[in-house]
């Protein structure tokens, strides 16, 4: 009888390698120099929680909102205006609407009452070698008197703008949605 080819035939079959498996024992190691030194610790950004207050002033005639401006770093020109809602930080000890009253006047010269809270918008930023995350208490302002001027050391411009063009002027998206969804304010 004669086997079938690859039928078992010790002088037929080929001589396979068998595979070592994965787990090997210990083996020798060589260790260049970058695996001598200590593992580093990963270094993150600082965390860094910030919360601030503002919103939107309306004017006496109920048709103009309140906005401020400062010039775009990153524009080369050097001419675009980013406008944005007032806000500031809050102090110790003050509440939310007090440090909106507070920061709207220091940042334009506009005295001003709440007339409703608008909502919160919290944000993540990176400046300073930070992640910093923001949060913000929006109201709804009421103008009743003071002098048009922006704060020098943080604002390059304020004005007034109509009400229907509010949403349009705003830099940010976070405040355009803001001020769309509870101001009542159409663009």
């Amino acid at each position: 009888m004669i086997p079938a080819p690859g039928a078992g035939s010790e002088g037929a079959k080929k001589k396979r390698k068998r595979k070592r498996s994965g787990n090997r024992g210990p083996q020798p190691q060589t260790q260049t120099e970058a695996q001598k030194r200590p593992p580093v610790k990963k270094s993150y950004a600082k965390r860094v929680d910030e919360v601030s207050a503002g919103g939107l002033v309306i004017d006496t005639t109920g048709k103009l909102g309140l906005l401020i401006g400062r010039f775009d770093l990153k524009d080369a020109t050097g001419k675009r205006v980013l406008w944005s809602l007032p806000k500031g930080h809050i102090e110790e000890g003050e509440t939310p609407e007090q440090a909106a009253i507070r920061e709207v006047a220091e940042e334009t010269g506009i005295n001003s009452e709440i007339t409703k809270s608008l909502g919160v918008i919290d944000f993540w930023f990176m400046a300073g070698g930070k992640r910093i995350h923001k949060t913000v208490h929006h109201f709804l302002f009421t103008e009743v008197g003071g002098v048009l001027a922006p704060q020098e050391s943080e604002v390059d411009k304020v004005s007034w703008f109509p009400l229907e063009e509010i949403v349009d002027r705003l830099a940010y998206p976070d405040e355009k949605k803001l001020i769309l969804r509870t101001a009542g304010i159409t663009p």
